[in-house]
């Protein structure tokens, strides 16, 4: 619906490659077919900006790129920028309503972190958990309108779950011909109008009363050059309920040491509040992912609350 069916409409040629994503081999690839335009999931794009072979990349024809499936985050954005001379175009939607939210470099002015703007059409809100919109600056649900900004039906929205009333009721608030769809992932919206990822719903937690969303941190992280990709989850603790806990992976050349966890410790608390930091860090060779390009955080959180069952926290 995004890639294969508009390219064949348009009438233009499409390439893919079946096998697990590697930089050098995406890059022969574009290089040896011309690649102008492709889709490219963040943590992919963090991958080839580590990598030896994208330093001064040549021979490339690429005109856009296109990126979903987690925040691409301002390290990742500024780096396209630097090392391609492209604007990374971010995109945000779910199976339920496909993309509602991004960038499009040529019709508006990208903002680095920032999930995009409203994509025509689709009216976009943050809301809070009775469906009213929030102002700028609070953090709520993102949520797009049944209603398109016509006051007509909006056609990007799926019929509903298969053989499960139940579930689709309960992603719309109110009656379901006019309602808000609720997507579980959180943002605070500027006075412009563009939204900020904060995380999942699932993926907010409190440590001695202070709400955390890992996207900042992470991203974060991934400023480091020794950081290929990071995730952040909360650690059970006795004292404040949870702790910030950082699992990274690490670019070529670098060992996980002491040392370096005190560096990147003092990275984080040199950018974010205090109470952002990661307390703990652990060194892992990849991060567990979907098949859609997805960090699997409830993976990490599941393995971190076994790890203290039965363990005094802290």
């Amino acid at each position: 619906m995004d890639a294969l069916l508009p390219t064949l409409y348009f009438g233009f040629p499409i390439m893919g490659y079946r096998g697990r994503f590697s930089p050098e081999k995406a890059l022969e690839l574009m290089q040896r077919y011309r690649v102008s335009n492709a889709f490219l999931f963040p943590t992919a794009l963090k991958m080839m900006m580590r990598s030896q072979a994208w330093r001064a990349p040549s021979g490339l024809r690429l005109r856009a790129i296109m990126s979903a499936g987690e925040p691409v985050g301002g390290a990742v954005f500024d780096g396209t920028r630097e090392r391609l001379g492209i604007t990374v175009n971010e995109m945000f939607g779910q199976t339920e309503m496909n993309y509602i939210v991004g960038n499009s470099q040529g019709c508006w002015p990208p903002r680095a972190g920032s999930m995009g703007r409203p994509y025509p059409g689709h009216r976009v809100g943050v809301i809070d958990d009775d469906g009213n919109e929030l102002p700028p600056g609070a953090i709520g649900e993102v949520a797009v309108h049944r209603k398109d900004i016509h006051g007509h039906p909006d056609p990007v929205f799926f019929l509903g779950y298969w053989g499960n009333d139940a579930a689709t009721r309960r992603k719309f608030t109110g009656d379901l011909a006019d309602s808000w769809c609720r997507t579980g992932d959180l943002a605070t919206r500027d006075a412009d109008g563009y939204p900020w990822y904060q995380g999942r719903a699932d993926d907010v937690f409190k440590s001695a009363g202070y709400r955390i969303g890992p996207a900042e941190i992470e991203n974060c992280l991934v400023k480091h050059p020794a950081v290929v990709n990071a995730a952040v989850v909360p650690r059970p603790d006795a004292e404040r309920g949870n702790v910030v806990k950082a699992f990274v992976v690490l670019a070529e050349g670098f060992t996980g040491n002491a040392a370096l966890v005190e560096q990147l410790q003092q990275h984080v608390r040199g950018k974010l509040a205090p109470y952002e930091y990661p307390k703990e860090i652990e060194f892992l060779d990849a991060l567990p992912m979907t098949t859609t390009g997805k960090v699997q955080r409830r993976v990490l959180r599941e393995r971190e609350a076994q790890r203290n069952e039965g363990q005094p926290a802290g």
